[in-house]
């Protein structure tokens, strides 16, 4: 916790990736979790198309350790005929509390039509999307306004917050445009700053603690917030305020 507020992870995967090192065990990243001072991670698994697959193997995780894990619901455009009623089943029967999309696992730009489905449903729902975002043209975060300005129930998060600078730019512009668009801080990038940046340019109430667990350490993830150049006000939302207004936990 940072005073009184808990510290939760926007960021996180199920699944198994042996190119990365990644694993596909609740221990290990509850044992991370515990050693940086993480309370909840929210947790969605990629690796499947049908969607159905990958929630299935996420509901488990956050059955065992409901106080500690949150889950978002995956599905994609290239099994377009069960988007919705897979995200149906996720959020009303596995209680899933967002979305997560990965337009780099597909062929289209992330505003295009075969996608509304998907931002049709958050936005009946007033539900939180992440998406990768960064260099793949799938993915550009400048993307967003179409999807923001067209679905404005919906609440659009920029995964790495288009992870270096060019991508982060259009996220942050998108951001000040949108009051429904937020930035998530997780990247293999630390640039030096750019958590300040973040806070200072699409504001405190906008940017939320990722961690890429399991793919990704946490502790330099969670560090680079807590030795940010920002007041402990906006380290209290980014670490966890923001997330829990937008998920309701």
């Amino acid at each position: 916790m940072i005073g009184d507020q808990r510290i939760i992870d926007f960021h996180g995967h199920t699944g198994r990736q042996d190119t990365y090192n990644m694993i596909d065990d609740p221990a290990a990243i509850l044992h991370a979790m515990d050693r940086v001072g993480i309370d909840v991670a929210c947790l969605f698994n990629i690796f499947h198309p049908d969607g159905t697959t990958g929630n299935d193997i996420t509901a488990r995780f956050v059955a065992a350790h409901p106080d500690r894990f949150a889950g978002f619901a995956y599905v994609s455009p290239t099994m377009p005929e069960g988007m919705v009623a897979e995200l149906t089943r996720a959020i009303d029967e596995l209680g899933m509390v967002a979305i997560k999309l990965y337009p780099p696992y597909t062929k289209w730009d992330l505003n295009e039509p075969i996608w509304h489905p998907i931002y049709e449903f958050a936005n009946e729902r007033g539900l939180a999307i992440i998406f990768h975002t960064g260099t793949d043209p799938h993915s550009d975060p400048g993307l967003l306004e179409d999807c923001a300005a067209q679905f404005p129930n919906a609440n659009f998060v920029a995964g790495h917050a288009g992870n270096v600078a060019e991508p982060r730019a259009a996220a942050i512009k998108a951001a000040q445009t949108y009051p429904n668009v937020y930035l998530e801080t997780c990247s293999t990038f630390r640039t030096p700053g750019v958590i300040e940046q973040l806070v200072d340019e699409a504001g405190a109430d906008r940017v939320l603690y990722g961690s890429d667990i399991a793919l990704m350490d946490p502790r330099a993830q969670l560090g680079k917030i807590i030795t940010a150049d920002i007041s402990e006000d906006a380290k209290r939302l980014v670490c966890g305020g923001n997330a829990a207004r937008l998920l309701g936990i």
